[in-house]
């Protein structure tokens, strides 16, 4: 039975973990699917700590956060000198998670040109460091994938090698989004904030029904994480043993957090994969921000992910709407500066730079 502190009593909670203690004690591969926040990595670490191999390493890797030109190092390593910057040799996550587990978060996010080289490890079991000079390195790693893009479709669109989609595909897992484990809310809530509360060196007995019934009421679009920093918030603004009012107040309205399932309901010809439920999950919560991506206030503190990671996801799933707009004007402002004179250009450029702040 797995250490890892998994929450819930709903149906669907329960099937998750059969699945979860199923697939355990076996050492085939699992691909993890669900949306952004509904915690992808907390199940792999539950199959991990469940499993012959909790004694060793449980080592992750997110797989969009790393550019595409180091990834190859970061997975196998390199040797000294093998590009410029590299003056030593490195251990790859592979050779690091050896008798481990090897998380591999947002799997649909690696390079093509990769994908051949990790479905040699899965299928050989050794690899190389990159700049190598033929020594092969013997793995013995399991791996547990990850992803909130419909693989299937990248495999029809030629952006997944299929052979490595049936290779991870071994033991798929679907996770449910919060707005499906309603039941879970109350629980998860509780939970957490016994745990900031802890950090926070308060101590905090007692929910309001009222907060409770607003938690249940919202639609959650950025899952388990958004719960998470909702409570966080409101933990942080708790003076007393009671956990503050003002914990749902800044909770976006039902109808705009509602964007991504309910038309998935009203119409499902819209919402067919997995990217085109992140990508009107992330058009929801960019309109319920006025499309500020950064900042404290900002989508991307929404949904629980750097600034950056957005701006890559936005760009990939083709979502532009206002921040685009905004960029463009920049551009025309900037061109329009120039042919004004300094101290009006001083004045102006300072102007532009509260924009861009504030824009995000």
């Amino acid at each position: 039975m797995t250490t890892v502190n998994l929450v819930g009593s709903s149906a669907k909670f329960r099937a998750l973990l059969d699945s979860v203690n199923m697939v355990a004690p076996v050492d085939a591969a699992v691909l993890i699917q669900g949306e952004t926040g509904t915690g992808k990595e907390l199940i792999a670490r539950a199959i991990h700590e469940a499993s012959p191999r909790r004694r060793n390493r449980f080592v992750a890797l997110n797989c969009a956060a790393i550019p595409s030109t180091l990834l190859e190092s970061e997975l196998f390593g390199h040797e000294k000198g093998a590009f410029t910057g590299a003056v030593n040799q490195a251990v790859g996550r592979f050779q690091a998670a050896d008798r481990g587990t090897l998380f591999l978060d947002e799997i649909g996010d690696l390079p093509l040109e990769l994908q051949p080289k990790l479905l040699r490890v899965l299928q050989e079991k050794q690899f190389e460091r990159l700049g190598g000079s033929g020594q092969t390195i013997h793995s013995d790693v399991r791996v547990i994938a990850a992803t909130n893009q419909d693989l299937a479709r990248l495999v029809a669109e030629k952006k997944f090698r299929i052979d490595l989609f049936y290779r991870l595909n071994v033991f798929p897992m679907m996770l449910p989004p919060l707005r499906e484990r309603r039941d879970d809310i109350a629980l998860l809530a509780e939970h957490f904030v016994e745990k900031f509360a802890r950090q926070q060196g308060k101590v905090i007995d007692t929910i309001p029904d009222d907060v409770i019934a607003a938690l249940e009421q919202h639609g959650w679009p950025g899952n388990i994480r958004e719960l998470q920093n909702v409570i966080e918030r409101g933990v942080i603004m708790t003076t007393g043993s009671m956990l503050s009012q003002q914990t749902t107040e800044r909770l976006i309205g039902e109808k705009d957090a509602s964007v991504f399932y309910s038309a998935a309901s009203s119409e499902p010809e819209n919402i067919q994969t997995m990217a085109d439920a992140e990508r009107a999950h992330i058009t929801a919560i960019l309109r319920a921000t006025n499309w500020v991506v950064g900042g404290p206030n900002g989508a991307a503190v929404q949904l629980g992910m750097p600034r950056t990671t957005l701006l890559s996801r936005m760009h990939r799933l083709g979502i532009q709407g206002r921040v685009s707009r905004r960029r463009q004007s920049f551009g025309r402002f900037v061109q329009v500066m120039d042919s004004l004179s300094s101290g009006l250009k001083a004045d102006l450029s300072d102007r532009l730079r509260v924009m861009e702040a504030v824009a995000g």
